[in-house]
């Protein structure tokens, strides 16, 4: 059936019932789509505020959301990165 055809049958309805997983995987799609909506309007590519290695680990801690390990393995990282040798 041809698109238009299936246009004019929403618009014609008030209500449309969907079984309740669906409901939520709707709700769930749309809260991801906003959400890289909001994301994609940030300067995501920007560089980090800082080259300070030693800030960059603080900041981390002080959030208290990272296990040691991580923490071990993001200083790791940040003193192999040719950003922040410069």
């Amino acid at each position: 059936m041809p698109l238009l055809y299936f246009k004019s049958i929403i618009k014609d309805m008030s209500t449309v019932t969907i079984p309740k997983k669906e409901y939520y995987d709707l709700i769930e799609g749309k809260l991801r789509y906003e959400y890289l909506q909001q994301l994609m309007k940030e300067d995501i590519f920007s560089s980090p505020p800082t080259r300070n290695i030693k800030d960059v680990i603080s900041a981390f801690k002080a959030t208290k959301k990272y296990n040691k390990n991580f923490i071990k393995s993001l200083e790791r990282g940040l003193t192999q990165s040719s950003y922040f040798k410069k």
